[in-house]
Formats: C-alpha cells, sequence, structure tokens
C-alpha cells in the first residue's frame, strides 16, 4: 500500500515538474508577444528614408475650407463657420458645417459652383480652388484642412471604437496606443489595416513586433482607415492565469496525495 502510494506521489510530482516547465515556456512566449518591436536592435538608417504620404480627399469626406484675400469683406461670402469634433476616441459626433464631398466626388463653393475634390490631397485642392477665386479676389488664399479624419479601432483592443485624429500624421503605434493597446487576447504580429484609395479597397498586414513597420506603406495611417486586432485562436488557454490554474490543481492533489502517504507511514 505503501509503495504503491508512493509511486502515485512520484508520478504527480514528475507531472507538476512537466506542468511547471511547460507553464515557464508559455509564459516566456506569452511576455514576447506581448512586447512591440522585439526582433532586433533598432537601426536608425532606414528609418530616415519613411516618406509620409500626404492624405488624399476621398469620397464623404468634410473638408473645412478658409478664404483669404487683400480685400477681406469681399472675402466673407466664401467662407462659411465650422466647428471640429475634439480630438481622441469618440463612439459618434458629427460636424457643424464645412464642404461635404458628394458620390461624384465634388464639392460645391459659393459663386465658383463645383469643384472635383476627390483623388486631390488638400494642398492641391487649396492651389485649384485659389486659382479659380482669382477673377473675384485680390490675391486669394485658401487653406483646406479635414473636418473628419477619422479612424476605426475593432478587435482585441481595450477600447475599440472611432479615434478622431489629434494631427494628420498618425502611426499605428499612436492608434493602438488611443485605443488603449492590444489586449492580452490580441495577436500583434497580424494585425490588419483596411484601406479605401481611389474607389480601390486595400489590405495591408504589420507585425507589431517587428521593426521593418516602420517601412510599410500601412504604418502612417489614412482618415476612414479601419484597424483590426485579431484575437488570438487560444484565447482560453495560451495565457498565464490559465497555466496557473492548471499548475495550481495539480500541485494541491499531489500534496495531498503526499501527505496521505506520509500519514499512512507515521502511523502504520
Amino acid at each position: 500500500m505503501i509503495n504503491i502510494l508512493h509511486k502515485i506521489t512520484f508520478r504527480f510530482i514528475a507531472i507538476v515538474m512537466l506542468v511547471s516547465l511547460f507553464s515557464c515556456r508559455a509564459s516566456k512566449q506569452a511576455k514576447k508577444d506581448m512586447l512591440y518591436l522585439n526582433n532586433g536592435t533598432l537601426d536608425t538608417l532606414p528609418n530616415k528614408q519613411v516618406k509620409f504620404p500626404e492624405a488624399v480627399i476621398q469620397k464623404g469626406d468634410q473638408l473645412s475650407i478658409t478664404v483669404y484675400s487683400d480685400n477681406p469683406e469681399a472675402t466673407l461670402i466664401f467662407n462659411q463657420q465650422t466647428a471640429r469634433v475634439t480630438t481622441g476616441t469618440s463612439t459618434a459626433g458629427a460636424n457643424a458645417g464645412g464642404y461635404q464631398v458628394d458620390q461624384q466626388g465634388m464639392i460645391r463653393i459659393q459663386t465658383i459652383g463645383a469643384i472635383q475634390a476627390a483623388g486631390m490631397t488638400r494642398n492641391e485642392l487649396a492651389i485649384h480652388i485659389s486659382d479659380k477665386l482669382k477673377p473675384y479676389l485680390m490675391n486669394p488664399f485658401t487653406d483646406v484642412r479635414f473636418l473628419n479624419p477619422r479612424i476605426t479601432v475593432i478587435g482585441e483592443v481595450q477600447k475599440p471604437g472611432v479615434i478622431i485624429m489629434p494631427t494628420e500624421k498618425i502611426s499605428i503605434l499612436e492608434v493602438i496606443g488611443l485605443a488603449g493597446d492590444v489586449t492580452m487576447y490580441g495577436r500583434k504580429e497580424n494585425v490588419l489595416v483596411i484601406r479605401e484609395s481611389n474607389g480601390v479597397r486595400e489590405f495591408g498586414r504589420l507585425d507589431l513586433r517587428n521593426t521593418n513597420i516602420f517601412q510599410s506603406p500601412y504604418y502612417f495611417l489614412q482618415q476612414n482607415d479601419i484597424v483590426m486586432v485579431e484575437s488570438n485562436t487560444k484565447k482560453q488557454t495560451a495565457t498565464d492565469q490559465e497555466n496557473m490554474r492548471k499548475l495550481t490543481l495539480v500541485t494541491t492533489f499531489a500534496t495531498l496525495v503526499s501527505t496521505i502517504a506520509i500519514l499512512v507511514t507515521l502511523f502504520r
């Protein structure tokens, strides 16, 4: 009887050791997966070549267009009063005023009529409008800004939702930060960016653990991008908490068996 109990005890100790070894390996891998840019030393030289793509106006965008000239009274009829949504994370919010880019890619401005806006950058549209205003104003200058520069973040982040871009130049790492970071179940190695450009939908994959993301055309996000952080397929088991729970149960049972074996030996 005692020999049997000792054998059971030894077997459970071996199981505990194996579970502990597995847990340590799983814990190390989990910690590695939680890190950003962990695949090597960051090198400044290649990252100097990264260019920020200027945002292109799309259908559905809402624009703030402000006109200046040497005769300010005549300029007033070309300016609308607009209000911009507060930057940060938002689940809703509309903009008052501004110029809506319709489904044909056009905007309509007082006196000069319809203008093609979709497909242009802000600077290109500003120059184009200024040229159109020269017959009516002296030395016109136009400032064009986005009123709805937003990015949608869904999936395994702490705060999914719509993020109002605080600046036009914003990276995937900044957006993940604004969304509260990736959860413990999120896959940093396979973040999907969905983008529409000139009526064509694009899909880009980013590995947030890899320093090569700085060279990706999807590192800097654009207005209306959708960022999706996928969940781990082992969401329910591949965590430190789950491993520790299993280890605790096995250890408790092994301790109980060992205690019984000792008591039987003492009172035999």
